[in-house]
Order: C-alpha cells, then structure tokens, then sequence
C-alpha cells in the first residue's frame, strides 16, 4: 500500500513520526509536511511565490519525507502531483496535537490536508490527539494503523473521509469507538486588545469556549464521554435543502432555474 503522511505541526512534530512509524509496518510511507507550524491555516494554498520541497530524513528506515516551505493542503497538492513516483492509496494527516472537533475543522490545516487529498479523490484520514499537554501518541498512532488495515481489509472502492480525534489518556482507558457528526463550538471574547510600547492598540486572538449544547452524537460529546470520534466527512458544503426554496424566491427580474 501507497500511503502519504502530512500535518500542519510542521516536518519535526512528534505526533507526525509516530504516525508513519506505525504506517510504515503497513505500506510503503511517503512524508510530506510543512517545514514550520502551519496551525490554523485552514485551506490555504501558496500562488504568490514559488514552493520549495527540501528532502529531509525524519529517523524511520525506508520513509521517503519532505519539508515543503508551505501550507498543509500545499504539501499534499505537491506530493501528488510532483512528489511520488505513484498515486497515494491512502492519505493520513496528524497526528495534531490538540482537538480537531466540531466547526473548529474549518480551520483545521491537519483537516485542510486530508479535505485536499478528498479533492483528488484519495480516500483520506485526519488524526488528532485531543489535548496540548498529553503527548503519548502510541495510541492514536496505533489506531491509525488500524483504520489502514480495515480500509485495505474491505477493499474500499468509495474514496471517504475521516475526522479521527482520541481522547488523551492510556488505551485501557478508553471506551471504544463512536461514530459521530460534527457538533457546534463557537467562542466569546475572542479578541484581547493590548498596546506596543508606544501606546498603540493590537488585538491577540484568545477566545473563551462558550458552552453549547451538543447531543450525544456529536464529536465533542463522544470525546467527553472518553470515546473515540470518528466523523465521515465531505467538502462539500452545499445545502440541498434550501435549492427548492430558493428557486421560488423572487430576486428583482432575474430569471431563477
């Protein structure tokens, strides 16, 4: 199996080497991530100046891996089209220290990484450990090479998506596995103004995590219930429900189909 690594914690993250270690008892693993933290990217890509993908080793034999002075879906951008000899079969991004949970995957560039791989049509599979301090990636890794051997095991002819997060504590400790959709997280106070030294105001993003009402199918609710998430994901964001009401709204005289 072809599989491709990349994050958005940047080429030298821990949570990026447990996983293709644990890949490359699988398949044949190629890394390409930023060369520097690239959090909270979202979807970006780079158009106004080149790209530079510098070889680098990562310590794990046999894992072709490459720094890319880029975003995450940049680094996947690149490594189909340019990078490996052949086509991924499979695309993992993370392991991300911290949650990726609920509409904070918006901003996700670890999310953005595997959305661009799904663009492509390459089934693919976001990791993200859900906590800043707790930095024991066995598990999460270990679980990624699981969901691996299930995709090849029953032979998936339908390219998916998947937002994996895993609660941080030991394996025994945890309850099993729920699949999930995407709950709510919205913040207040995002914005703490202070001053330079010259007295002129600047805004720092903070952000205090308002307390919403998820139901218990939710990706945040499994994870407080100390259950892995796993929610199937899609890019795209119509809503099909609204296209028959708004083709019976008015809009001055234009014409609506």
């Amino acid at each position: 199996m072809n599989i491709l690594v990349s994050n958005d914690d940047g080429i030298n993250a821990s949570g990026l080497h447990a996983l293709a270690a644990a890949l490359a008892k699988i398949g044949r693993v190629t890394v390409v991530a930023p060369d520097r933290e690239q959090s909270a990217t979202g979807h970006a890509i780079t158009m106004h100046e080149p790209l530079r993908a510098l070889p680098i080793s990562i310590g794990i034999p046999d894992v072709e891996a490459y720094a890319v002075r880029g975003t995450p879906a940049d680094c996947i951008k690149l490594a189909v089209d340019i990078l490996m000899k052949d086509r991924p079969d499979i695309v993992f991004s993370g392991i991300n220290r911290g949650a990726n949970l609920g509409t904070d995957v918006i901003y996700s560039g670890t999310v953005s990484a595997a959305i661009e791989a799904a663009i492509f049509d390459i089934s693919a599979v976001a990791m993200s450990l859900t906590s800043y301090e707790y930095t024991n990636y066995n598990v999460a890794a270990d679980l990624a090479a699981d969901i691996c051997q299930a995709f090849e095991h029953h032979a998936v002819s339908q390219q998916f998506l998947l937002n994996v997060n895993v609660p941080p504590v030991p394996r025994d400790d945890i309850k099993g596995i729920s699949i999930t959709h995407l709950g709510i997280k919205r913040y207040k106070n995002n914005y703490e103004q202070r001053y330079d030294p010259r007295g002129r105001p600047y805004y720092w993003l903070t952000g205090e995590l308002r307390e919403e009402a998820n139901d218990e199918a939710s990706d945040i609710a499994a994870i407080n219930r100390g259950y892995i998430s796993i929610t199937p994901m899609h890019y795209d964001l119509t809503r099909y429900d609204m296209i028959d009401t708004l083709r019976g709204w008015r809009i001055n005289e234009w014409i609506i189909k």
